[in-house]
């Protein structure tokens, strides 16, 4: 392990963590989000199937699941690579990408984006949620998991040479399923092994979060180097917030840009606005996290691109820092969340 020891594994190889710049921590740049299609609204069923046209557009902003063409972001690569050109003039760095097996994982495409942009790309390594686990992969042992898990950071994955540089997302329902337990067991047990970053999606509940942490430290995993994703959607109540904190993981913001009235995953959560993801960020600065905060927009339908209108990939940078600015968060917080942090939770132990 030593030739990993303190770097950052990109599709292109191994690169130093203060080559990574202004890191998104989660996001996605061709994936297939089939498995969550969601009917349309009673009396809306054709627009499963509408065209993408601009009267069409606040429609599919507040029901992005329930249009079947919108889940096919892997038919964006065009639109995707200049979307990552802006990122980058708009002084962007690195994407860690969080498609795992189950969700058309395509590591050649995400290599020749990199080669294209010159914006390092991190692929994870890993499972998604239930729904999409193949009978092969409920079968396997958590022993076996892990293995499959150790190569694609070792060696490659998907019959490529391309290798993983972090575990995840992993991918958890709620109540978590036997096969998703096993999933994360063999996450931690590969984590012990690599000394690698790993980050986690949660159901969508607020007592999913903690629970995930315990069965991660129970298999051997390594809380400090694991980040808790969609925060935004599922611990809401301060108090409640600052205990999971104290747990030690890294607690990732990772829904910039959505904004929507019902939830279709959950529709008791309200889904808090971009102005409220900022206030948050404030008041676990202020009580003392910012060491352990990351921020991304999760993009992974059609809608979110520029291309149909939406904020893109430099939605953080052009639009959400300056507002931080404006609300307490120094630069030199701006920049431990979107250089330093990045930059510590990706190195290899």
């Amino acid at each position: 392990m030593s030739t990993l020891s303190g770097k950052v594994q990109t599709v292109l190889g191994l690169v130093e963590p203060d080559q990574l710049g202004r890191t998104l921590t989660h996001e996605h740049l061709s994936m297939s989000y089939e498995c969550c299609f969601f009917p349309p609204p009673a009396g809306d069923e054709a627009m499963a199937t509408a065209p993408f046209e601009m009267k069409n557009m606040h429609w599919l902003q507040q029901n992005p699941y329930s249009h079947r063409e919108n889940l096919l972001l892997a038919q964006e690569n065009e639109a995707v690579k200049e979307e990552l050109l802006s990122f980058k003039k708009a002084g962007g760095g690195t994407i860690v990408e969080n498609t795992t097996t189950g969700i058309t994982r395509n590591l050649p495409a995400l290599r020749q984006l990199s080669k294209d942009t010159g914006v390092h790309i991190v692929a994870g390594a890993g499972y998604y949620v239930d729904v999409t686990h193949s009978a092969e992969t409920r079968n396997m042992t958590v022993e076996k998991l892990a293995d499959v898990i150790v190569s694609e950071v070792l060696h490659g994955a998907d019959g490529t040479d391309i290798r993983c540089g972090v575990i995840g997302e992993i991918g958890t329902s709620w109540p978590i399923t036997d096969s998703e337990k096993k999933v994360l067991q063999a996450a931690a047990h590969a984590q012990k092994q690599l000394g690698c970053p790993v980050l986690i999606h949660p159901g969508r509940n607020n007592a999913a979060p903690k629970e995930l942490i315990r069965i991660l430290q129970e298999a051997g995993g390594d809380v400090s180097k694991t980040t808790m994703c969609h925060l935004d959607r599922t611990i809401y109540d301060p108090a409640e917030l600052l205990e999971f904190a104290k747990l030690g993981s890294y607690l990732e913001y990772d829904l910039f840009g959505t904004e929507m009235l019902n939830y279709p995953f959950n529709l008791k959560v309200d889904m808090p606005s971009d102005s409220q993801r900022i206030q948050t960020l404030a008041f676990l600065i202020k009580e003392g996290y910012e060491d352990k905060l990351l921020i991304a927009h999760d993009i992974h339908t059609k809608n979110r691109l520029t291309k149909y209108g939406g904020h893109g990939y430099s939605h953080i940078l052009n639009n959400i820092v300056p507002k931080m600015l404006t609300r307490g968060i120094t630069q030199t917080q701006v920049d431990k969340i979107l250089i330093h942090n990045p930059k510590a939770f990706l190195a290899f132990k």
